[in-house]
């Protein structure tokens, strides 16, 4: 399959695109690594009059540093943000699920923005962004905005951007002294989408889980924090016991689908195994 006829435009400067976007509006799609995008293109599941590539466009490649945490801008690619020690340091759930997306190929296209913008629930980055309660900056020619991850993904594929906006940067706050982090996913080959995934991230003191962070991806039309969950392992030092109520308040709000891929009952059984895991493992390297 190839894609239908467009107009593909190159604008140099954010102002130009963010023109683009405004005058085009529903009939234009986003262009930055293209690993979701372009796929729907040839398959005719997107069918758009106007793609704007916004590879071109300065100042729209920044990974810093800031004094609450980092910041990524939209054309940084998944491989350099998976290299960066900034990453490492200051988002380790960030960094943990970077290495379990696609395979080194698509992580040196794809960009951090673009995958958490497509919003696939069974994608990595949109389950750490809600456990971490990013922020998500949208530019228009209207001017910017920042909205929330616990208010960003709105159903399957669909987001709280606007036709005419593009998702800039996102934000995430940096992981406090006494942070570990972990993610984990079953699928039915490695780098395919994941029937469950998992995403944590706990904050000991004295021993203790002062805070935690929990979101299962793959599961529901969204990815689906899990607040019973994290608040099972507060003021615990996630023993068995403890794991296994926290897997039990997850699968407790877990409703997902049958499909070709895996039938519900395995999507539930993976989804509890793997929460356990993960906090476990995440507990583990905060006590180091």
């Amino acid at each position: 399959m190839k894609p239908v006829d467009f107009d593909l435009h190159q604008p140099a400067t954010l102002d130009a695109a963010l023109g683009l976007l405004a005058r085009h509006g529903d009939d234009a799609r986003v262009l930055a690594g293209g690993q979701s995008l372009v796929p729907l293109l040839n398959f005719r599941l997107a069918r758009p009059g106007h793609v704007v590539d916004i590879g071109c466009v300065a100042g729209l490649g920044d990974l810093r540093e800031t004094p609450g945490g980092l910041m990524i801008g939209a054309m940084v690619r998944q491989a350099r943000a998976e290299r960066a020690p900034a990453v490492a340091a200051r988002c380790p759930l960030l960094a943990a699920a970077l290495p379990w997306i696609a395979h080194p190929p698509i992580r040196a296209r794809g960009t951090v923005c673009g995958s958490l913008a497509h919003a696939d629930p069974a994608a990595e980055l949109p389950s750490v962004a809600v456990a971490l309660d990013a922020t998500f900056v949208a530019m228009s020619a209207r001017g910017r905005r920042e909205i929330p991850a616990a208010g960003f993904y709105q159903a399957y594929l669909t987001t709280a951007l606007r036709p005419d906006e593009l998702l800039a940067a996102v934000r995430f706050p940096a992981a406090t002294p006494g942070t570990g982090a972990a993610f984990g996913e079953v699928s039915r080959r490695r780098g395919d989408f994941a029937m469950a995934g998992v995403a944590a991230q706990v904050t000991l003191e004295d021993g203790a889980i002062a805070d935690a962070r929990i979101c299962l991806s793959g599961v529901a039309g969204v990815p689906l924090r899990c607040a019973g969950s994290e608040q099972a392992l507060l003021g615990t030092r996630a023993d068995l016991a403890v794991l296994r109520r926290a897997a039990s308040a997850a699968l407790d709000i877990l409703d997902p689908a049958d499909d070709l891929h895996a039938t519900a009952g395995y999507r539930r059984h993976v989804a509890g195994v793997l929460l356990r895991r993960a906090v476990a493992e995440a507990y583990r390297r905060a006590a180091r």
